[in-house]
Parts: C-alpha cells; sequence; structure tokens
C-alpha cells in the first residue's frame, strides 16, 4: 500500500508518502519512502519519486485516496514536444 506516514510535531503536520504493508501501524516500519507532502506552506508542498511509484503500483500496490490525489494534481509533467520542422 502506498498512504501518508505523519511526521511532524503537534500541531504542525509534515508527511512521508510511503510503500508499507497494508496491515502496519500508520508510522510503522515502511518499505520505502516514495515522497513528501508538507501541507503547511502555501501552495502545499509535494514532492513525488514518480519512477518509484509506478514501480509499487507495477508490482500491486494499492493507494490510499489521498496519495491517489496528490499523485493525480501533481502528475509528472511531459516534456516539451519539438516544433514539427516544416
Amino acid at each position: 500500500m502506498i498512504r501518508l506516514a505523519r511526521v511532524g510535531a503537534r500541531k504542525q503536520p509534515h508527511y512521508r508518502i510511503v510503500v508499507i504493508e497494508k496491515d502496519r501501524a500508520r508510522n510503522g516500519r515502511s518499505v520505502e519512502v516514495v515522497g513528501t507532502y508538507n501541507p503547511r506552506t502555501n501552495p502545499a508542498s509535494v514532492k513525488l519519486e514518480h519512477e518509484r511509484i509506478q514501480y509499487w503500483t507495477s508490482k500491486g500496490a494499492q493507494m490510499s485516496e489521498t496519495v491517489n490525489k496528490l499523485v493525480k494534481k501533481n502528475g509528472q509533467i511531459a516534456p516539451a514536444e519539438a516544433p514539427a520542422a516544416i
């Protein structure tokens, strides 16, 4: 499962986006950290490792609803296409 793990101080949330077994605790031992999310900045800062997220989803990992929204909103930007030669 790919979900959020809270690491911030009290009333100052900061999250890691982690790959973890579904039945483990929220902040339990994770397999891999694939990103971070800080909702306290304006706008909220999100750093994702798209290659690793694609790898884990191809292996069967499911994303939580929140992580799925973050990935869709901050999707990998496709490189600009070169103009066609005339």
